[in-house]
C-alpha cells in the first residue's frame, strides 16, 4: 500500500494533453496519482485494434482519434463519462507480465464496483473473459465501464472510463472494444440519478482504500455551475475582452467572473482602495538605468510586459538592466481576471519585432533576456514563430546571451509548443498562476490539466522549465503546497510565488495580504519537493531575478537543446 494518493479532479481535458500529463508523470514522478476527469469527443485505440471496428470518420462527427499504447481495441470518451487515471508504483509487481497486469485490472474493477454499489448500482460485476464492469450478468450483460491499462516496470499507465450520464449513441460509430455481443450502459440509462461529482467523490474514496494507508490529497477544479441568474455571457470577461475597450456597449464589469469566484469558494475580498502594506509598496525611482532602458525600448519601438502589466519591480529591474520583451503586439486574446494588458482586437504581426528585441538585447549587452507575448488564439501557431524568431534572432545577434521565453499555452497544440521548443530556449517558463479549484475563476480560457501538460512536454524534452504562481486571490497554503508538488511532479525546475495586486476595479479582489512568512515556508517547501529553486516574496513576479534563477539551476553546465 501507498502512503497518500494524490487524486485530481482535472474537468474537461483534451486527450492528447492527459496523455503527455500522464507519460510523464509516469516517468518521473515517484508520487502516485489519480486523474479523473471528462474529456473531449475522442476515439482511443491500442497498437492492435482493427480499423474495421471505427465506423465513422472521426473529423466528420467533431471528434479526435488517437492510437495509444495500452492493450484494447477501439473506445470511446466523451462528456459524461468519468474518465480516471491511475499512476501507481506496485510493489512486487516491476515485470509487468500478464498475471501482473491482469491482477491489477481486477482491482480496478474492485474499486469501480465498489464505488457503484456505494451509488445504488448493486449487481456490478466482472464478465468472464471480458475486462471491465457489467451490469446483469445473468440476463443480457451490459457494460457499464470500460478498462483498459498498461503496467511496465511496475508503474501503471491508462485506466478506466464509467459512463455517466454519457451519450451513448456516440458507442453506434464504433465496436466498442471489439465487442459486437454486448452493448454499453450508463449509470442514467439505468436509473441511477448520481452526479458526476458525486461519482468522482466515490471512486476516489474506493480508490484511496484500495490502494493507499492514510487517505488521498484532493484538488478539484471547481465545478461547473451555471448561477440561475447569468443567462448568457453578460460582461466583458466572459466575453474574452476584458479591462480593455470594449468591442460594443457592453459594461465592463465581472459578474460571471464573481460567479466562478462564488462557485470556487471565495467570496468577497479586500477594497481596492485599501491600504498596502509596507512590504508591497514599491517606490518610484527613475534611476539612470531605467531612464537608459526605457530610452532603448522606444528607440527600437518594443513593447514590454513590465509595463503593459504594471510591474511594480519595474524601476528596480530597468534599473539593473533587465526587461522582459513582449511579443506579438500589446493586445491579448485572453481576459485573465487578474491581468492589465489590453484585451481589445489584436492588430496585425509586425514581422520586424523579433530582430528589433535582438538588436536591443544587443544594445543593452544583457547576459540573460526574458521574452513573452500576449495570448494570440486569433492565430493558427498561437504566436509560437514569433519566440523562435525572435530566439534565432537573438543568437544571431548576441550568442552569448541566454534566453528564458515565458510563453502562453497555445491553446494546447502541441505542434505550436514544439516550434517553440525546436528553437532551443535555454528556459522554457509558463505559469499555471494559480491552484486548481481557482483556475476557471482566474483564468477562465486556459486549465490547470493543460498547463501541467505543456510543462510535462518541455521538461520531457529536456528543457529546463519555470512556472509560476500568484496568491491572495482567494486560496490556502495547503493549496499552493499542492500545485508545488503538482509542478516538481512534472519536472519543472524554478518556480515564482508572488502576491496578486489588483490592477483595477474591474479585475478580481484581493482575497487577502499573504505574510512574508507564507512566502518563506514556500521556499522551503518547494525545495523540499526538489525543486531546484523557488523565488518567492510578495513583490515576485514571473521574470524577476531571472537571471538570478537561471544561475541558480546552473544553466552553464546543463547541454543547450539543439535547434532542430
Amino acid at each position: 500500500m501507498h502512503s497518500v494518493l494524490q487524486v485530481r479532479w482535472l474537468g474537461r481535458v483534451g486527450f492528447r494533453e492527459t496523455l503527455d500529463l500522464q507519460r510523464r508523470l509516469w516517468a518521473h514522478s515517484a508520487g502516485n496519482y489519480l486523474l479523473l476527469l471528462e474529456h473531449h469527443h475522442v476515439f482511443t485505440a491500442g497498437p492492435s485494434a482493427d480499423e474495421a471496428n471505427l465506423l465513422v470518420d472521426p473529423g466528420a462527427v467533431g471528434a479526435d482519434c488517437v492510437r495509444i499504447d495500452r492493450g484494447g481495441d477501439f473506445t470511446y470518451h466523451g462528456p459524461g463519462q468519468l474518465v480516471g487515471y491511475p499512476i501507481l508504483t506496485l510493489p512486487g509487481r516491476r515485470g509487468g507480465g500478464l498475471a501482473e497486469t491482469a491482477a491489477y485490472v481486477c482491482d480496478l474493477e474492485q474499486v469501480l464496483i465498489d464505488a457503484l454499489a456505494d451509488l445504488g448500482m448493486g449487481g456490478c460485476g466482472r464478465l468472464r473473459g471480458y475486462p471491465g464492469v457489467w451490469l446483469d450478468l445473468e440476463g443480457t450483460p451490459r457494460k457499464i465501464a470500460a478498462i483498459g491499462v498498461r503496467l511496465s516496470r511496475g508503474r501503471t499507465m491508462h485506466g478506466f472510463a464509467l459512463n455517466v450520464d454519457t451519450d451513448l449513441a456516440w458507442f453506434d460509430r464504433i465496436i466498442p472494444c471489439g465487442i459486437r455481443d454486448f452493448r454499453p450502459t450508463s449509470l442514467q440509462a439505468e436509473g441511477c440519478a448520481a452526479t458526476m461529482r458525486e461519482v468522482a467523490d466515490a471512486v476516489a474514496r474506493r480508490a484511496a482504500e484500495q490502494w493507499c494507508e492514510a487517505g488521498c490529497e484532493r484538488a478539484d477544479v471547481a465545478w461547473r455551475h451555471r448561477p440561475p441568474d447569468m443567462g448568457a455571457d453578460l460582461s466583458a470577461f466572459s466575453r474574452g475582452l476584458g479591462p480593455g475597450q470594449p468591442s460594443g456597449p457592453v459594461e465592463i464589469s465581472p459578474p460571471r467572473s464573481r460567479a466562478r469566484l462564488a462557485q470556487a469558494g471565495v467570496d468577497g475580498g479586500l477594497p481596492l482602495a485599501e491600504r498596502k502594506p509596507s512590504w508591497l509598496r514599491a517606490s518610484v525611482d527613475l534611476n539612470d538605468g531605467y531612464l537608459r532602458l526605457r530610452r532603448v525600448m522606444r528607440q527600437h519601438d518594443l513593447v514590454t510586459v513590465c509595463e503593459e502589466a504594471g510591474c511594480p519591480n519595474i524601476f528596480e529591474c530597468w534599473g539593473s538592466g533587465t526587461a522582459t520583451f513582449m511579443l506579438n503586439g500589446e493586445r491579448c486574446t485572453r481576459a485573465c481576471g487578474f491581468c492589465l494588458v489590453d484585451t481589445r482586437q489584436p492588430a496585425p504581426l509586425d514581422p520586424g519585432e523579433p530582430c528589433r528585441v535582438a538588436d536591443a538585447v544587443a544594445e543593452m549587452e544583457l547576459d540573460h533576456a526574458v521574452v513573452t507575448a500576449v495570448a494570440r488564439d486569433d492565430l493558427p501557431d498561437g504566436g509560437a514563430a514569433a519566440f523562435a524568431e525572435t530566439i534565432a534572432a537573438i543568437r544571431a545577434r548576441s550568442p552569448g546571451t541566454t534566453v528564458e521565453v515565458l510563453v502562453p499555452d497555445f491553446g494546447g497544440d502541441a505542434s505550436s509548443l514544439q516550434t517553440v521548443l525546436d528553437a532551443g530556449p535555454d528556459i522554457l517558463n509558463h505559469n499555471i498562476e494559480t491552484v486548481a479549484r481557482l483556475q476557471r475563476a482566474v483564468r477562465p480560457s486556459a486549465g490547470y490539466a493543460r498547463s501541467l501538460a505543456l510543462l510535462a512536454r518541455s521538461a520531457s524534452a529536456g528543457h529546463v522549465t519555470k512556472s509560476g504562481i500568484i496568491v491572495g486571490m482567494g486560496e490556502e497554503d495547503a493549496e499552493v503546497d499542492v500545485a508545488l508538488a503538482d509542478l516538481a511532479a512534472v519536472g519543472v525546475s524554478i518556480v515564482t510565488i508572488g502576491q496578486y495586486l489588483r490592477p483595477t476595479s474591474h479585475h478580481i479582489p484581493v482575497a487577502r495580504w499573504v505574510p512574508l512568512a507564507a512566502f518563506e515556508r514556500w521556499r522551503a517547501v518547494g525545495t523540499a519537493l526538489g525543486l531546484d529553486h523557488v523565488e518567492s516574496s510578495p513583490l515576485t513576479r514571473s521574470s524577476y531575478h531571472a537571471a538570478e534563477s537561471a544561475a541558480a539551476v546552473e544553466l552553464s553546465a546543463r547541454a543547450r537543446p539543439v535547434p532542430a
